[in-house]
């Protein structure tokens, strides 16, 4: 039995989240109330429906049943009753939370006389800091479609199945912010830099010429088997905690060269010795 529990800041895509798990045969209950999490993972653990053996729960600031300061104990409870449990917890930053509620002129389940919508977004990231601080695994989607979320949700929901840990190894370019999903995030800026090479400007980490261009350096090829030594070590340890996911962030300037090139290296190294290594983009179409 596995239950994926889904929660995330108003706006954030927690519905297509929803839609993508029931596109995997999840049984999905949107909204359910806190207070009936310990029943229903009762429920289905005492009186397995031979159709489902995956269930998914939406738990969001919505839940005015119960104080979710309670979900950690209730996550420990469930999980100690042999249930396998991930909380995937999906984010945005807050100018595109207004920017989307302003759209859709949809009503934030916080807003009200007198409380306005970046008050009530400061106010339901408050609420709902006992359900993020335990999440398995971390969304932002202020830069992802609801395409690209359906497709990740999917590839990480699909290469965690049984005990199988899912790594994945994404690039992303500082001056576009952080990753706020990594469990690890290597800067490798002080790497020579293609994009001052005029004919490999436009191309990516990802094409021959510019892999040609980074492997003839030096430092290039020491800071790959300085990374690939110390994830050799330390991506067992995570494995041997029952983990879900792991996200290993690789980061350049812009995203484009430098950074994708080595998550893709270290991709096809590792992906030799663990059965679920992907490899995301962040910048890249």
């Amino acid at each position: 039995m596995r239950l994926v529990i889904i929660s995330g800041m108003s706006g954030s895509g927690k519905s297509v989240a929803l839609h993508a798990l029931e596109d995997l045969d999840f049984y999905c209950i949107d909204n359910l109330p806190i207070g009936m999490l310990p029943a229903f993972s009762v429920q289905i653990l005492s009186k397995p429906d031979r159709n489902y053996d995956k269930f998914a729960v939406g738990i969001d600031v919505r839940n005015l049943s119960g104080d979710l300061s309670i979900f950690p104990d209730l996550l420990d409870e469930m999980q100690n009753n042999n249930l396998k449990c991930d909380v995937i917890f999906l984010d945005a930053d807050d100018t595109t939370l207004i920017k989307r509620f302003s759209e859709t002129r949809r009503k934030h389940p916080l807003t009200g006389e007198g409380t306005p919508l970046s008050e009530a977004i400061i106010e339901e990231r408050e609420i709902l800091e006992p359900v993020s601080s335990r999440a398995d695994l971390v969304f932002d989607t202020s830069k992802t479609t609801v395409h690209q979320l359906r497709q990740l949700i999917r590839d990480r929901i699909q290469g965690s199945q049984g005990n199988m840990m899912s790594v994945q190894f994404e690039s992303f370019g500082f001056k576009h912010s952080t990753p706020v999903d990594a469990n690890f995030v290597f800067d490798i800026r002080c790497i020579p830099n293609p994009h001052w090479v005029p004919e490999l400007r436009s191309l990516t980490g990802r094409d021959q010429a510019v892999i040609d261009y980074l492997e003839q350096h030096d430092e290039v090829r020491k800071m790959y088997d300085n990374l690939k030594s110390f994830l050799t070590e330390w991506i067992p340890c995570f494995a041997a905690e029952n983990r879900s996911y792991l996200t290993i962030a690789i980061g350049c300037t812009g995203g484009q060269h430098r950074s994708v090139y080595m998550a893709e290296k270290l991709a096809s190294h590792f992906s030799t010795i663990y059965d679920n290594v992907m490899t995301r983009h962040r910048e890249l179409p």
